[in-house]
């Protein structure tokens, strides 16, 4: 099993920063890329950003700019810096990360809202 830890979300200000951390421990064979998604109320979960073991990174065109996703593959641990934040950022965000087979773990989520 995989378990993904995930820390960071929060209230901020629009304009303001914050920076997601996932931490993946258990029984990783290979991983092949980890990632964040978003899920806002009454809404689907949506792609927010990913990055593979070989760095090369993906994301939404909403956050293209604004959010840096980075990796250290020692720690099995992905990181979101999202800066310039806005309201319409807030939603629950998920870490994902997808295994060889291919297998994909989700972690429970972690609430970040954007408000004045």
């Amino acid at each position: 099993q995989v378990q993904l830890a995930e820390s960071g979300g929060g209230l901020v200000h629009p304009g303001g920063s914050l920076r997601l951390s996932c931490a993946a421990s258990g029984s990783i064979s290979r991983i092949i890329r980890m990632g964040w998604y978003r899920q806002a109320p009454g809404k689907e979960r949506e792609l927010v950003a990913v990055i593979t073991s070989g760095g090369s990174t993906n994301s939404a065109d909403s956050v293209k700019g604004r959010f840096t996703i980075s990796r250290d593959n020692a720690k099995n641990t992905v990181y979101l810096q999202m800066n310039s934040l806005k309201p319409e950022d807030t939603a629950v965000y998920y870490c994902n990360l997808v295994g060889l087979g291919p297998v994909a773990y989700w972690g429970q989520g972690t609430q970040v809202t954007v408000s004045s």
